[in-house]
């Protein structure tokens, strides 16, 4: 298979693909939360996150790791369902449960063993706080 055949896209809803594509929606949202949330630090790391871009080759992407898809028995992470949204991308929309799930000393610790295995920018972790952003005003 082609990398263009497993590119991000109506199929996984753009997971893996540029936080941007999201543009118009996420400043609509924020907008619409203005009084609600800090509009001006939501709308400043979303500008921000939308002027980076993974320039590294694409990975393998999840594209829906969250909570619903981890299995845990003993207290350990047993399994990782649902693939459906696999795709190569950027690894930022994978990276979203470090503040959709995870906090403090986890989150801490789980951005430093991301880090380790792939070598992660600043860039690319606000890129996963905009997706996140825009998930959560969703």
């Amino acid at each position: 298979m082609e990398v263009e055949e497993l590119s991000p896209g109506h199929h996984n809803f753009w997971r893996g693909d540029h936080v941007r594509v999201y543009d118009q929606g996420a400043r609509q949202q924020i907008s619409e939360l203005r009084g609600i949330i800090d509009y001006t630090r939501a709308l400043d790391l979303w500008e921000k996150a939308c002027l980076t871009q993974w320039n590294k080759p694409p990975v393998w992407i999840h594209g829906d790791f969250s909570i619903g898809n981890l299995l845990v028995h003993d207290g350990k992470l047993s399994a990782v369902i649902d693939f459906g949204g696999v795709a190569v991308g950027d690894p930022a929309c994978d990276l979203v449960i470090a503040w959709t799930y995870l906090s403090g000393r986890a989150r801490d610790i789980f951005m430093q063993e991301r880090n380790l295995g792939m070598d992660l920018d600043a860039d690319t972790w606000l890129r996963a706080r905009a997706w996140a952003l825009w998930k959560a005003t969703y």
